[in-house]
């Protein structure tokens, strides 16, 4: 393996609950005040306009592309406020002993992330000088499990999917690394149900890096 992809949210860092709050802010704005933490976990893994569906389906109203592009913007305005106070207690277990191991090794480093503030967010927890390459919603249209983010990832990295292992958190992501003919690593409360080729509850925990190296 010369190239690990990571997801960003749930795999390096954290910023779920920032999400949340962003998105129920938008909802409560909306009317919509039965959105929730069950609603927001189907958000994990997709674009911001397929997320914002996740909020809208919930409500009886419709409305125009434009109204739902304004609405994005607004909810991504009200997470990059909330993004200015991120800083490296948001990085989770493992992810910075992972990436100088992987370093150290040689190995290529690159995230794959639908989200347009992965950038800023590798910066604000000091993931940054880590990170070979970054895949985002600044490069893509499609959302997983269209392997386009880690595609993209792995070009950009100059090397063939096969070649690369992708780290997720969520099946949309593991279906995507599957799509795309890559191996995958899925980590998370769910780790055992994604369907990965080798799973781990967190970074911190994988203990077989021989192995899925190989």
């Amino acid at each position: 393996m010369q190239g690990v992809i990571f997801d960003l949210d749930g795999v390096l860092v954290s910023t779920d609950e920032l999400h949340y709050q962003a998105w129920k802010k938008l909802a409560d704005e909306l009317g919509i005040t039965d959105f929730n933490r069950e609603d927001n976990v189907r958000q994990r893994g997709v674009s911001r306009m397929a997320s914002l569906e996740v909020v809208l389906e919930k409500g009886d109203k419709e409305y125009s592309e434009e109204e739902k592009v304004e609405m994005a913007e607004r909810k991504n305005d009200y997470y990059k406020e909330m993004l200015q106070s991120l800083d490296d207690s948001a990085v989770l277990p493992g992810a910075f002993d992972t990436l100088k191991m992987l370093r150290e090794r040689g190995i290529l480093t690159a995230v794959g992330s639908a989200s347009k503030n992965a950038p800023l967010i590798l910066e604000k927890t000091g993931l940054l000088p880590l990170i070979d390459k970054i895949s985002c919603g600044l490069d893509v249209t499609k959302s997983k499990p269209d392997p386009e983010v880690f595609l993209v990832a792995a070009s950009k990295l100059e090397l063939t999917p096969e070649n690369c292992l992708v780290v997720e958190d969520a099946k949309a992501g593991i279906d995507a690394a599957k799509a795309g003919g890559m191996k995958s690593l899925g980590v998370g409360p769910f780790h055992e149900e994604l369907g990965a080729d080798f799973h781990s509850r967190t970074l911190a925990t994988v203990d077989n890096w021989e192995e899925i190296l190989c």
